[in-house]
């Protein structure tokens, strides 16, 4: 494998960040996904999206990157309220410090090679340095590689679900929370 290493993203980046985020939503989800919404998704609005959100979003996106390629990326900041609340709407008492990682993804063909853990290692590092003391984020209940994954780091579902509407089709996701001090198993 070559030099693979995790960074900063910059604004230049978004292209590449969409790109990866299409790709792999069209390649990984299809499953998770319809066909519609995948069909219906727009490579240059999710770029703009991606490029307003690392120039002035709130935010912090790292991208991993082997040799010269980006391959991930993983976005994080504070967890809105609603997103930390149980499902009866009250708030934990870390609720202030608690951190949402909002995208994790590692396009298809650059799986398997650690870029996943470096990601949420230097994401969670970031985080901590922060002030957060534990983190959260939604998967798919059927999402079972993303669900190993984050098992693998420590992070559980914490027994709160929500239901999107994801193109007229339910879409069951769990919260998963973990510690600030990740302890990857082996899969």
């Amino acid at each position: 494998m070559a030099d693979a290493d995790v960074r900063e993203a910059v604004p230049s980046d978004a292209a590449e960040i969409a790109r990866i985020q299409l790709t792999t939503w069209r390649t990984a989800f299809t499953e998770l996904l319809p066909a519609a919404v995948l069909d219906g998704l727009d490579s240059a609005a999710t770029e703009q999206e991606w490029r307003q959100a690392l120039s002035d979003g709130p935010a912090a996106v790292l991208v991993a990157v082997e040799g010269s390629w980006i391959v991930g990326f993983c976005a994080a900041g504070p967890a809105p309220e609603a997103e930390v609340a149980a499902a009866n709407g009250t708030l934990p008492a870390d609720a202030a410090t608690v951190a949402l990682v909002s995208a994790l993804l590692v396009e298809p063909r650059w799986g398997r090679r650690g870029h996943g853990g470096r990601l949420l290692g230097a994401m969670v590092e970031r985080l901590a340095a922060g002030g957060a003391t534990r983190g959260i984020t939604w998967v798919p209940e059927a999402n079972t590689a993303s669900m190993a994954f984050f098992r693998s780091a420590g992070w559980a579902p914490d027994g709160t679900v929500r239901t999107l509407d994801v193109g007229g089709r339910p879409l069951r996701e769990l919260r998963l929370s973990g510690p600030m001090e990740l302890q990857f198993e082996e899969r």
